[in-house]
């Protein structure tokens, strides 16, 4: 055979119709190679547009090629001369041209002879499937790449998105409020919030931005930020969507428009005001029965110089008040029956004096199922009026004997137990998404007397709802009748906190200290990245299994 594969070049085309160009010199003449060896086969990418008529030629010719013989106006057949290519095989899988085989001069300057060019033939036969494979394996290993690097950026909005919601939820005497959001995606456009007025009244507001994801999530920021620097300046709910809705209109994307109702409340007296720009009606429980209050209006953003008319109504003792977005009303079951008001009235009625969203959302998931996938993001949240049970009281007993036993003060009769088997708190929630902010609350009101600052329970939030997250999402996989365990203790001079799942999902091994290098050349994985943030927010942190758990286990210092 001599040595006419002393010098291979290899040429692919990628599967898009042009892929990047790449012009590499002709490398200087190499000596013969030894006998029954090769030199090294060189790989690169060449550009060959569409139009090329020698694209065309390559396909129909499925053979070796002697690039001198062609004539045609081909700029690729001009750059394979220049680089010096005799004979070239076209590398044909499934009637596409994936590549060229392109063999320069013979270094014994004989000619390729017909037994040559058939046994290119039957070599480029068994490359082009073989490239075709790898080509398949690099654009899967881009993708993956390119997904886990989104899912990355998607999971940072979300966490950005969730601190644009409120911290925590208004504590006034003789009210209970209560709230839940649900994403349909890893971002929403549903957004809640609660906005203190001057003369002690505030402002409460439902919205739902159409659309999901990103976009939503984006229109959902700017719309937060309109109406709070609008609250400051009207007292008119009708004023503040008027004003929202004439700056949002010029700069909201075309076919998209926030629904919206808002309302102040004055908490001495129960009266309420509430505009409505196009959202689900609220609607108020009482002992007679429900109240729709119809205070109706363009949704923002739609239309400039709308104005939006306003409803007064009171809450009397005993009442409450819900406010809810699509998600809830018009999602489907398997069978696709809507779940619809009249069920939520119902479950209002009989549950008003519960935790009237948990019990909503449990008969939720009950209802769609557990491989239902959420149609809309999902909003709700109640506003529920007793003046004779005043709303701090019984949070601030409980709190109290919470730090007696964080504290080691005596005047607590729990303190005298070991606080190692006695926790100061101890309370379980149901996996579903959202209420690691309910964990992350409750646990920053029990420890709200230690007198850490601001920066310091900032880190215990993060770490808390990070951690609470991860046991309702990754290990009970979202599944409510799989509560996460939160309990707090003293042991010494720490704080220790413990959240648990029900193992139903292998634990998420402890990574290493983060790479985003490592991660896309496939040598780390994302997860386990939470746990690195966790263990940076608090002073040491535990992860273990026993008896069917999986725990995460923080402990703080009591005395920085």
């Amino acid at each position: 055979m001599g040595t006419f594969l002393e010098r291979i070049r290899l040429r692919f085309i990628g599967r898009e119709s042009t892929a990047r160009v790449s012009e590499t010199p002709r490398p200087a003449p190499e000596p013969a190679p030894e006998p029954g060896r090769l030199a090294a086969v060189q790989v690169e990418e060449l550009d060959m547009p569409s139009n090329d008529p020698l694209l065309a030629y390559m396909i129909q010719s499925a053979s070796a090629v002697e690039i001198a013989r062609l004539q045609m106006d081909s700029p690729t057949l001009e750059r394979l001369r220049a680089a010096g290519v005799r004979v070239s095989v076209p590398l044909v899988s499934q009637g596409e041209l994936i590549g060229l085989l392109n063999l320069g001069e013979r270094l014994s300057e004989q000619e390729y002879s017909t037994d040559d060019q058939r046994l290119l033939n039957n070599l480029a036969a068994q490359a082009a499937p073989a490239l075709r494979v790898a080509q398949l394996a690099y654009q899967q290993q881009v993708q993956a790449r390119e997904r886990e690097r989104m899912e990355q950026e998607l999971r940072v909005a979300r966490f950005i998105q969730q601190n644009l919601l409120p911290r925590q939820l208004p504590q006034m005497p003789g009210w209970q409020i209560a709230a839940h959001w649900q994403p349909a995606r890893e971002v929403s456009g549903d957004f809640y919030d609660f906005i203190e007025l001057s003369y002690g009244r505030m402002a409460f507001l439902v919205a739902d931005v159409t659309d999901k994801g990103v976009p939503a999530a984006l229109v959902m920021a700017t719309t937060r930020s309109l109406l709070r620097s609008t609250a400051e300046r009207f007292a008119s709910p009708g004023m503040v969507l008027e004003r929202t809705n004439n700056l949002l209109h010029p700069d909201i994307p075309a076919k998209m428009f926030v629904t919206c109702v808002y309302g102040v409340l004055d908490p001495q007296t129960g009266e309420i005001t509430i505009a409505n720009a196009g959202h689900n009606l609220p609607f108020q429980h009482t002992r007679d029965g429900f109240i729709e209050h119809r205070a109706t209006g363009m949704p923002l953003g739609l239309m400039p110089g709308m104005t939006y008319p306003e409803v007064h109504f009171r809450l009397e003792p005993g009442d409450t008040l819900l406010l809810t977005s699509d998600g809830l009303i018009e999602a489907h079951n398997p069978a696709r029956e809507m779940f619809g008001f009249e069920r939520v009235k119902t479950l209002v009625d009989v549950h008003a004096d519960e935790d009237l969203i948990q019990k909503i959302m449990l008969d939720f998931n009950s209802f769609t199922g557990p491989d239902h996938e959420q149609e809309d993001d999902l909003t709700l949240m109640t506003l529920s009026y007793d003046p004779r049970v005043p709303a701090g009281e019984k949070p601030e007993a409980a709190r109290s004997e919470v730090l007696s036993n964080l504290t080691g003060e005596a005047a607590a009769p729990a303190a005298s137990l070991p606080p190692d088997l006695e926790p100061a708190l101890s309370f379980e929630l149901p996996s579903l998404p959202g209420n690691e902010r309910v964990a992350a609350q409750r646990v920053l009101e029990a420890v709200a007397g230690l007198g850490w600052s601001e920066t310091r329970l900032k880190r215990l939030e993060t770490a808390l709802a990070e951690a609470a997250m991860n046991a309702m999402e990754h290990g009970n996989g979202y599944n409510p009748e799989l509560p996460a365990e939160i309990t707090l203790s003293r042991e010494g001079q720490r704080l220790r906190i413990r959240i648990s799942d029900q193992g139903s999902k292998p634990f998420i091994p402890q990574a290493a200290e983060p790479s985003l290098e490592a991660k896309l050349s496939g040598e780390q994985s994302a997860r386990g990245w939470g746990l690195f943030l966790i263990r940076n927010m608090v002073d040491e942190m535990n992860t273990f299994s026993d008896q069917g758990k999986n725990t995460i286990e923080l402990f703080l210092n009591l005395d920085d």
